[in-house]
């Protein structure tokens, strides 16, 4: 659930921030963004194919595969289709569950398994054709519970499932011994009426693992690639999803967030995701890290169904305490506060802080400060959180006790094989071939170090962070200047893969909001080499209603997304290179 929980990664992340904020910042040209050429050649060859097909997974491998430009149709009859629309085809006769759940099967098979290979599922449910048959019957006999009704979703491999799918967080350790009973977020999709097609792959067990991992990959499903450059990568951990959906592989998706993993995949993948007040949605049933951050979080191509799926995800769970805190303060219908004049009196205030990792990125926001002041916010500039940076080793130190009590508690749960964090360790040192062939587990053995939720480190960092964020941080800047949102780059342009170094995360914005356990909501604000880059807008706590209007109306000033196209590779050293890819909002595209 974390691209940013990693000591090296974190400390070199927030040393280049703070570098950048102190540098003199070029703004009048770029030279690199007009080299940039997009040329469609073979990419590498590429580790890590998910068997779709495999009924037990026990003895995947992970396989070289020579990567081919196949035959595919680019342009497919679903591509950028919403709930709405797909709602008033079920009423118009066009379609039905059945056949969505049918063509989109098919198009996984041929652009996940085969084509440009994006491999961004782990495994398919079997029962998915009859749940839809079932779902049409029962349109036509009673008419449809809601706006999910029929409608085909992805969810992450963290998310338990009572049926016959397995839920690994990517470990080959969980194959084989499947859940019981579905998480309370897969129950409220199904009751929702939405069709769970499958699981997602992911940086295994949630990018938790390794201090040097690559985002992506897992050694049951392999790598993941981002479908706009494949051998870019789509960020983590909620790698599968957003490229599942991002590729029109279904309809929306579901990803979990520690710090970044909702937020980042959904900049990477030109998608919009919200990672929601923690409590209001619940985590039971979901592979844990850190039980003060994780949180399941909506990821669609649009707002408005991010909105929708967070009407049917949200309730209260008496299996999560965290959901107490959210009676009162759930919405059924968050559809009902999209308003695309939202940014009309709003108050934002610019964390630049946040800034200053690309200096392109950089420009393209301040392009869009001035859209959005255009439309009437009133921008306040900067709005700093004057604690980014304090509490990076406490939230690792919050990690590292959370991770060891919280999965003995789900594996309890769960009443796996594997009951500790320790059987995790021992299982990959024994499949270390499989299971560690790029990177290790120094987190999972720092992890095991570590003793009860009663420790005193433990209480005071988790103390630290919580006074750091919310009474020094974002409640802080927020009381002082009236603001409505906070607002700052998601994350720059995808980064190359490296399955030998691990990620190159340059910078990001979700700490904050993640430590808090606050809302943070990206949105693609436009294309830089061919590549999403996104915007987070984040506040106080249970403000989703607040967020998703303001995202709202960004979206529709910006219109920014743009479907992916499958290419190998960006080359940006060879002249030659056209509007596209030296950088653009994508405004009315």
């Amino acid at each position: 659930m974390s691209i940013d929980s990693h000591p090296q990664k974190h400390k070199s992340r927030r040393n280049f921030l703070r570098a950048g904020v102190t540098a003199t910042l070029a703004t009048a040209a770029y030279p690199a963004l007009g080299a940039a050429r997009v040329v469609a050649r073979a990419a590498p060859p590429v580790p890590g194919v998910s068997d779709l097909n495999a009924s037990d997974l026990k003895g995947v491998d992970s396989k070289i595969v020579d990567f081919k430009i196949s035959d595919f149709k680019m342009d497919f009859e679903l591509d950028e289709i919403t709930i709405d629309d797909l709602q008033k085809s079920f009423l118009s006769g066009q379609y039905s569950s059945r056949a969505l759940a049918e063509k989109y099967l098919a198009r996984i098979q041929e652009i996940d398994k085969a084509g440009p290979m994006v491999n961004s599922v782990i495994e398919l449910n079997p029962e998915a054709l009859q749940i839809a048959d079932a779902l049409d019957q029962e349109r036509k006999a009673k008419g449809p519970r809601g706006p999910l009704h029929g409608i085909p979703v992805l969810i992450k491999d963290n998310i338990d499932t009572g049926d016959r799918m397995n839920t690994t967080a990517g470990s080959l350790a969980l194959v084989g011994a499947r859940p019981a009973n579905d998480a309370f977020v897969a129950s409220r999709l199904r009751n929702a009426g939405a069709v769970i097609l499958g699981k997602t792959n992911l940086s295994e067990w949630a990018n938790i693992r390794c201090s040097h991992s690559t985002s992506g990959w897992s050694g049951r499903g392999g790598l993941t690639r981002n479908p706009y450059c494949l051998d870019r990568n789509p960020c983590g951990s909620s790698s599968g999803t957003g490229a599942a959906v991002s590729a029109n592989l279904c309809v929306a998706g579901v990803g979990t967030e520690t710090d970044g993993s909702v937020v980042c995949p959904s900049s990477a993948n030109g998608l919009a995701g919200l990672k929601p007040t923690v409590g209001l949605v619940s985590r039971s049933g979901i592979i844990p890290i850190s039980h003060s951050q994780d949180t399941a979080g909506p990821m669609a191509r649009t707002v408005r169904d991010v909105a929708i799926l967070l009407g049917a995800m949200a309730g209260a769970d008496p299996q999560d305490p965290a959901t107490a805190d959210s009676r009162g303060k759930i919405y059924p219908d968050y559809v009902k506060f999209l308003d695309p004049a939202g940014l009309n009196g709003a108050r934002l205030g610019v964390v630049r802080k946040y800034f200053g990792f690309n200096d392109a990125v950089d420009q393209l926001m301040d392009s869009l400060l001035g859209e959005m002041k255009k439309a009437g916010a009133e921008i306040v500039d900067p709005a700093d959180i004057p604690t980014i940076g304090k509490f990076d080793e406490s939230e690792l130190t919050v990690f590292y006790y959370e991770l060891k009590a919280d999965l003995a508690a789900y594996f309890a749960r769960r009443g796996s094989s594997v009951k500790s964090l320790k059987d995790v360790i021992e299982f990959n040192e024994l499949n270390r071939g499989r299971e560690m062939p790029y990177f290790g587990q120094d987190i999972f053995l720092k992890s095991e170090q570590k003793g009860p939720l009663s420790s005193k480190e433990y209480l005071d960092a988790l103390a630290l962070n919580h006074r750091l964020t919310r009474a020094e941080g974002i409640d802080f800047v927020m009381d002082k200047f009236k603001l409505d949102a906070l607002v700052a780059p998601t994350g720059g342009p995808a980064w190359l893969t490296d399955l030998i170094n691990g990620d190159h995360v340059p910078g990001g914005s979700s700490g904050a909001a993640a430590v808090a356990g606050y809302p943070n909501i990206n949105v693609t604000a436009g294309y830089l080499w061919g590549l999403p880059v996104g915007i987070s807008f984040f506040g106080r706590a249970w403000s989703e209603p607040t967020l998703l209007k303001i995202a709202y109306s960004f979206e529709q000033l910006t219109k920014a997304r743009q479907k992916p196209r499958f290419l190998p590779t960006i080359d940006i050293l060879t002249p030659g290179g056209t509007e596209e890819h030296r950088g653009n909002t994508g405004k009315g595209a």
